[in-house]
C-alpha cells in the first residue's frame, strides 16, 4: 500500500484541511499520515478561531512519519506562519519525494488564511514542488495572474515547479464550465467539468490537491493525476451530503466510486 503525507490545518467539521486529505487518500487507496500545523474551531458557515501549532512540534512530526513509512507522495497545505513555513522547507530541501503544494493563504471567498508578513516566503517552497495548486486569488496575489496578462503567465513558466490555477469559469456553448489551466514546459493545458450550482463547496481546493497527490504516487502523471482529480471533485461535489448551515462537505468516498462507473 502507498503512503501519502499531508502536511495541513485541521478543519474541526472534517470537511477540509487534513480530515479531506485523509479521506481522499482513503478513497484512492492510500495510507494517510499527518502533520497538523493549525488547529482551527469552524464548521460549515466559518472559521471561529486559529490555533498554531508550534514550528518545533510540526516539525517533530514530520520527522517521525518519514523515519517509519516509505512516504510516496506529500502534499502540503496551510502552513499559517514564516516559522512553520522554515521548519517546513528546512524538512522537504533534501527529500526524493513528490510534493504537491497547495499554497493556502486566501480562501475562495477571499479570506486571508496566513500571516501577511509570511507570503513572500511561502515562495521559497516553490523550488523543492513538483505541482503547486492555487486558487484565482491566491495566482493574483503570487503572480498578479489574470487569464489575458502575459507578464504574469511568463513569470509562472519561469518557476522551478509546474502550476495548476484552480477555481475559474469559462462560458462554452452556453454552458459555465469549471476550469482548472496547467502550466508547464511553457505550455498550457485545460481542464473542464461541468459547473456545479451549488454551497457544497467546502474542501474542494484541499481535496482536489490531494487528490492529485494520491493518483501521483499510484504512478500516473501530472496532466492524468489532475484530470482525474478534476473528475473526482465533480462527481464528490454531485454527491454531496447537504450538511450543515453554509458551504457544505462534500462525498468523498462517493465522489472516487462515480470514477470507476
Amino acid at each position: 500500500m502507498k503512503v501519502a503525507l499531508t502536511i495541513a490545518g485541521s478543519d474541526s467539521s472534517g470537511g477540509a484541511g487534513i480530515q479531506a486529505d485523509l479521506k481522499t487518500f482513503e478513497a484512492f487507496g492510500l495510507f494517510g499520515c499527518s502533520a497538523i500545523t493549525v488547529l482551527t474551531a469552524q464548521n460549515t458557515t466559518g472559521v471561529r478561531d486559529i490555533y498554531e501549532i508550534s514550528p518545533d512540534f510540526v516539525k517533530a512530526q514530520i520527522e517521525a512519519v518519514l523515519k517509519d513509512f516509505d512516504v510516496s507522495v506529500i502534499k502540503i497545505g496551510m502552513l499559517f506562519s514564516n516559522e512553520i513555513i522554515d521548519v517546513v522547507r528546512d524538512v522537504i530541501k533534501n527529500l526524493d519525494i513528490p510534493i504537491i503544494f497547495d499554497p493556502v493563504f486566501i480562501s475562495k471567498a477571499g479570506s486571508k488564511l496566513l500571516n501577511d508578513d509570511a507570503v513572500e516566503n511561502l515562495k521559497s517552497l516553490f523550488q523543492y514542488s513538483t505541482l503547486i495548486t492555487p486558487n484565482l486569488f491566491e495566482a493574483k496575489a503570487l503572480f498578479d495572474y489574470e487569464e489575458l496578462n502575459k507578464e504574469a503567465i511568463e513569470k509562472i513558466h519561469l518557476l522551478p515547479c509546474k502550476v495548476v490555477i484552480k477555481n475559474d469559469k469559462k462560458l462554452k456553448d452556453e454552458e459555465i464550465l469549471s476550469l482548472d489551466t496547467l502550466f508547464h514546459n511553457e505550455k498550457k493545458s485545460l481542464f473542464y467539468t461541468k459547473l456545479i450550482d451549488t454551497t457544497n463547496t467546502h474542501g474542494t481546493g484541499c481535496s482536489f490537491s490531494s487528490a492529485i497527490a494520491a493518483n501521483i504516487a499510484l504512478g500516473k502523471s501530472i496532466e492524468n493525476s489532475i484530470e482525474i482529480a478534476k473528475y473526482f471533485i465533480y462527481n464528490a461535489v454531485l454527491n454531496a451530503p447537504n450538511l450543515g448551515h453554509g458551504m457544505g462537505p462534500i462525498a468523498h468516498k462517493k465522489g472516487y466510486e462515480c470514477l470507476k462507473n
